[in-house]
């Protein structure tokens, strides 16, 4: 199912001999879902025929968990006071913790943060720095 895109995305596909470039924004839809085969985003923009774009990308968990590892290494460059941006990567970064079976969850669906081990707890940590 796709939802309108919050912000915006920007795309840039380099060949040796070729450059494409895109922008999806608020107009502009998109899916993300897991499976057995890996993660999938998919970025829409319909409209006429001349700006009309899809970008389709699927990750195997391995590079996709991989990907993670460097945003949590690299988060503590956003600046601390990007409060909004901050609380929604470690919302979002929750969300996937306990979906992913990582902890106990709340009567609101949260996840029990206080039921964490303390590896899960430096794990998470890294995560929201």
């Amino acid at each position: 199912m796709t939802k309108p895109i919050p912000g915006k995305a920007e795309i840039a596909l380099e060949y040796p001999d070729k450059l494409y470039v895109g922008t999806f924004e608020h107009t502009a839809r998109f899916d993300a879902h897991l499976d057995a085969s890996g993660i999938s985003l998919s970025l829409h923009h319909g409209g006429t025929d001349d700006v009309r774009k899809t970008v389709r990308m699927h990750f195997d968990c391995a590079l996709f968990a991989e990907i993670l590892r460097d945003l949590a290494k690299t988060a503590a460059s956003l600046p601390a006071t990007d409060i909004a941006h901050r609380e929604a990567l470690r919302d979002s970064a929750t969300a996937l913790f306990s979906a992913l079976g990582g902890g106990a969850t709340g009567s609101n669906g949260e996840a029990g943060v206080a039921d964490l081990t303390p590896d899960e707890e430096v794990r998470l940590l890294h995560i929201m720095e």
